[in-house]
């Protein structure tokens, strides 16, 4: 079996040198172009219901479709620097009470408004890798419903492809508009959503976007709508999670059944791939390219932050809750003699396996589980 270093290309996961040392060479440009390999497949069997839970999914999505135009109220008023200091985000005395030393930094002579800068710009940030990863998602979908051969699959998959494109609208156009524009794609998600196109296998697209980094977010827009102070936001993400769940289930759905007639030996590729993948997700959220627009070198302040274990971060760990219970879902965490579980210790995030994969929870998170009132209500 591969080493992890063979895997990742580094002496250990966490070797910080290595992880700050990827950059994107491309990051001014408008257009990156990426090789895509699959063949697109046609199939003559029109037989609809022949995979009963993914027509479920097909005709749930199409009376779920919503417009980010209408839907949403872009009347209301986003202060961005209001709601920084909302959040109470990181200051000198949060960090020195986790015994984070920032004397001899630039850090340690900020003052709150530069505090309130650094928080608005990590919304800033966080929102825009959001939006890169949606449009991840939109060029991912399309693909998928070239390669997929079942016809329930392409029917559900084109719904996404609309999702997809909504998704992407509605995150540019807070970004315009409320928060003065984005930021480019960070480095780690960019190589990692370069290689889930460039595979040419159509189950490695599901595996890499539908339940990795779609897991991934769905976990964060979670996050974000419970801690963000801005109605608006809250309902953008309120209405991008109900069609989240069902992407992320769409995967797991679809991959349990192929990966069942899966070798051993090709189970350890997908398994060695959700590794690399839960890997570079993590590596994306020390938010290398924030520090660096704040002028402050992240060489330099990211070691510091990096008391003990980070593996043991609370809020990175949760992050993987919706990951690790689908991995399991598809036999991937005990193929191989527990190969994947073992990375997934050392990253410290398999406590949540027995958490509900989200084939079992999509309808939770779905629009009509929430009445009108309480919609309103989580709007503000």
């Amino acid at each position: 079996m591969p080493t992890d270093e063979e895997i990742l290309g580094r002496s250990g996961v966490d070797d910080l040198d290595a992880i700050l040392s990827v950059t994107r060479a491309d990051v001014d440009d408008a257009v990156h172009v990426v090789a895509d390999n699959a063949d697109a497949i046609f199939t003559w069997d029109y037989e609809k219901g022949a995979r009963p839970q993914l027509n479920k999914l097909y005709e749930k999505a199409k009376h779920a479709q919503w417009n980010g135009e209408t839907d949403l109220d872009w009347s209301i008023e986003s202060d961005p620097e209001e709601l920084a200091r909302a959040m109470n985000g990181p200051r000198a005395e949060a960090f020195a009470h986790k015994g984070v030393d920032l004397s001899g930094t630039p850090v340690a002579s900020w003052d709150d408004d530069t505090w309130t800068e650094f928080g608005m710009e990590v919304q800033k940030w966080s929102l825009s890798q959001f939006m890169h990863g949606e449009q991840g998602a939109l060029l991912c979908t399309a693909k998928i419903v070239e390669t997929v051969p079942w016809i329930d699959a392409k029917y559900y998959a084109a719904t996404q492809v609309m999702d997809e494109a909504r998704h992407v609208e509605v995150f540019a156009k807070y970004l315009d508009t409320k928060l003065n524009g984005h930021y480019p794609i960070n480095a780690h998600l960019g190589l990692l959503l370069d290689d889930i196109i460039n595979d040419a296998r159509w189950d490695m697209t599901y595996l890499g976007m539908q339940v990795m980094v779609e897991g991934l977010a769905l976990a964060s827009f979670g996050m974000a709508m419970q801690v963000t102070q801005d109605p608006l936001l809250k309902q953008l993400l309120r209405y991008v999670m109900s069609d989240e769940a069902r992407h992320v289930a769409f995967g797991v759905l679809s991959l349990k059944e192929f990966y069942e007639g899966l070798t051993d030996a090709e189970m350890l590729e997908r398994q060695e791939f959700a590794f690399e993948a839960a890997v570079r997700m993590r590596d994306r959220l020390l938010q290398q390219e924030v520090w660096e627009r704040m002028g402050v070198d992240p060489k330099v302040i990211i070691p510091r932050l990096r008391v003990g274990d980070r593996n043991q971060d609370p809020f990175q760990q949760l992050l993987f809750s919706k990951i690790v219970p689908n991995c399991k879902k598809l036999g991937l965490l005990d193929a191989n003699d527990g190969w994947l579980r073992a990375r997934f210790d050392t990253l410290g995030v398999s406590q949540f396996e027995d958490w509900a994969d989200t084939s079992e929870e999509y309808l939770d998170l779905d629009l009509d589980a929430v009445s009108a009132d309480r919609l309103d209500a989580a709007a503000g």
